[in-house]
């Protein structure tokens, strides 16, 4: 599968090292590179992208910032954070905002290329280096409403944070994608959650999942 990918990062030295990784690496095309949020959401009306790494430090309006604005006129484009740092404050503000992945800037090739295959197919990725520190941060401050989840609800949930699209789900639990579909809007209203990577965080903090 060829994808069409979109970096947008301050630094031209990491988007050209990027870019060379990706382009050696990967059956895809870099169509668009932007050095600012700015930037980017002047080029978002014709962008025909798969797929965008999205910095989160970067000067003028930040990574969330620029995703809330870009999913709020393109909501099925698909986001990847890209950052130095692992602190809650930089993954939570992503994921509020929309991101389906997050990923250090340390992450080594194969992780950037898993990252990007799971995305692309609809799932919610994390570094294994972030998912250990949101256990750590979190594992010790559950949520009031886990109790409301069901056993299927938690078996769905456990499915979305191995990254399984709903179909997948659907095969491995051996019942229909739309009760998947079903049971998934439930859940996101039961958690409070927008999206699957908020779930992500969700189901860490209650000990649905176990790193």
């Amino acid at each position: 599968m060829s994808y069409r990918i979109a970096l947008v990062d301050d630094h031209a030295l990491f988007r050209m090292g990027l870019r060379g990784l990706l382009e050696h690496s990967l059956d895809c095309e870099i169509v668009a590179e932007a050095a600012s949020g700015e930037e980017f959401l002047a080029l978002l009306p014709s962008l025909e992208a798969d797929l965008v790494f999205m910095d989160f430090s970067m000067g003028g309006i930040d990574g969330a910032q620029t995703t809330e604005r870009a999913l709020s006129e393109r909501p099925e484009m698909k986001i990847i954070t890209l950052s130095m740092f692992g602190e809650e404050s930089y993954y939570s503000r992503m994921v509020k905002a929309g991101a389906r992945g997050f990923l250090l800037k340390d992450s080594a090739i194969d992780e950037v290329i898993e990252a990007i295959e799971v995305v692309a197919n609809g799932g919610n990725y994390f570094s294994a280096q972030l998912l250990q520190s949101i256990s750590r941060n979190l594992h010790s401050q559950p949520d009031q409403n886990e109790e409301l989840l069901s056993e299927r609800e938690r078996e769905i949930v456990v499915g979305i944070c191995r990254g399984l699209s709903n179909q997948e789900i659907a095969d491995e639990l051996f019942i229909s994608k739309r009760t998947v579909d079903k049971h998934r809007a439930n859940i996101l209203e039961k958690s409070g959650c927008k999206n699957g990577a908020a779930l992500v965080v969700y189901a860490i903090r209650n000990g649905i999942v176990d790193l």
